[in-house]
């Protein structure tokens, strides 16, 4: 891992975060290294044939609105390296007892469906989408004063009822059981109780990307992303070693910038030496978040919605009603597993067919499990869907299952399957790791933290790195 004429960076990690700040350096003309464990980059950007010859999977993430949608990935254009986005023709639905609630890219065709909630939608989550690309840069940089005197109007609108519980804003502004489900289905990717604060703000935000970005999925599967931005780094001179574990930073060739996208824990297996007291302190307190327990499905035939409008969907979250997916995601949170669990799923061959044999489809769901759980969730994730789709299981022709403990020894930065590099509750909203105005940059001079366990936290946006890189230049 040297260089006859060294390296000015050394990003140890080369997840969506680790391939972002290693690119924002290399377009600056920076000499950078990039060292991933993992025989492939990508971290959970990961396509692999799990179930049968020709259905490709998506390992961790498939559906990427943020990547559409930040300021880290609009500076470096993947598309330009040949990603292809591919939208399904409804980014999102959420089946009911009656018919499904369909979210469309036309914010007036998703409000008028709701009948007496149309106004209040186009009001909540209308106004979030009109905030457009300046709301969104200040939410996934929260600590730039710039950013948010730009965003200000739209992001005071945000704030009054994003702070607020999700269950409380649900039953405030909405009044038909269908609006205030589908609200709460977009608030649980959060990965919180509903009755915490902040939670919806992440009900808006998600609600507001499907209108203005879309939710689409990489043609031939994320891990094309993450291939694309590796090959792009490339070109610019940037190395890449793969299979190659850090264990400490001693190991490392000597660099005037390390950046670790890692979360705290593995900063402090591999950096504590290094580190002063008190911080070590700080990142030891730091809150992983619950897990997930994934299934990934091959299918003979598309799911079979009791509302066949739900096949048009990229995204279905099964969960029923607000009181349902409220009481659900509870229980996870007091470290309880739901009998009914809140499912989030997608349907990636809507978007793009070419995941699976002609005529047969791809299909993977999740449920959110406490950190580090050992339960096969399998029955009670195949149950829900059955709820809404009669007849599922007799489309499956095979499944797979990752649990908390597959999903971290897929991915060493899925601490207890949380997906989202630590909990993201509204003390970890800014302070994650730790409180500081520069929480990417540790005490130590020219080491710095770029995962998403860093503002502005978990999705596949590229964030952590971009702003970790950033600093270390104007370092």
């Amino acid at each position: 891992m040297s260089a006859a004429d060294g390296f000015d960076a050394v990003v140890v990690g080369a997840g969506p975060n680790g391939l972002a700040a290693a690119l924002t350096l290399a377009r600056r003309g920076r000499r950078v290294l990039v060292v991933e464990a993992a025989d492939r980059v990508g971290g959970a950007l990961r396509s692999e044939q799990l179930t049968l010859p020709g259905f490709q999977h998506d390992v961790g993430a498939t559906v990427l609105p943020l990547a559409l949608a930040s300021a880290a990935f609009r500076e470096l254009d993947p598309a330009a390296h040949g990603v292809e986005w591919a939208h399904p023709p409804v980014p999102a639905a959420h089946p009911m007892a009656g018919d499904a609630v369909l979210v469309y890219r036309d914010l007036d065709r998703t409000a008028d469906a709701l009948g007496r909630d149309a106004g209040a939608w186009r009001a909540l989550v209308g106004g979030a989408a009109a905030g457009g690309q300046r709301l969104v840069d200040a939410l996934l940089s929260p600590l730039s004063p710039g950013r948010a005197v730009r965003a200000a109007p739209a992001l005071v609108r945000y704030g009054i009822t994003g702070i607020l519980p999700a269950e409380v804003v649900a039953r405030a502004v909405f009044r038909t059981p269908e609006a205030r489900a589908v609200f709460a289905g977009m608030a649980g990717h959060s990965v919180l109780s509903l009755r915490q604060l902040a939670t919806a703000g992440y009900g808006t935000f998600m609600a507001a990307l499907a209108h203005e970005v879309g939710w689409p999925v990489v043609r031939g599967g994320s891990e094309n992303l993450a291939i694309a931005l590796a090959s792009s780094l490339r070109q610019l001179g940037g190395e890449i070693h793969t299979g190659t574990p850090v264990r400490d930073l001693a190991a490392l060739p000597p660099a005037r910038s390390i950046l670790l996208d890692l979360t705290p824990r593995q900063v402090l297996a591999i950096a504590a030496d290094r580190l002063p007291a008190g911080y070590r302190r700080r990142l030891a307190k730091y809150r992983y978040g619950p897990g997930v327990f994934k299934l990934d499905w091959a299918l003979d035939a598309p799911v079979p919605w009791r509302d066949p409008r739900v096949g048009q969907a990229g995204t279905v979250h099964v969960g029923g009603t607000l009181p349902e997916i409220a009481a659900s995601e509870l229980d996870v949170a007091a470290g309880r597993h739901p009998e009914r669990p809140y499912v989030l799923c997608v349907q990636p061959t809507v978007a793009d067919p070419t995941r699976a044999p002609a005529g047969k489809h791809t299909f993977w769901a999740y449920c959110h499990v406490p950190n580090g759980s050992t339960r096969d969730m399998t029955g009670a994730i195949e149950s829900q869907i059955e709820r809404f789709a009669p007849g599922f299981r007799d489309r499956v022709l095979a499944r797979h299952a990752l649990g908390p403990g597959a999903l971290e020894g897929f991915d060493a930065n899925l601490i207890g399957g949380d997906l989202g590099g630590g909990s993201a509750d509204l003390r970890q909203f800014v302070a994650r790791p730790v409180l500081s105005p520069r929480p990417w940059a540790t005490p130590v001079r020219g080491l710095y933290i770029c995962s998403s366990s860093t503002p502005p936290g978990g999705g596949v946006h590229g964030m952590g790195g971009w702003h970790a890189a950033n600093l270390a230049l104007r370092d």
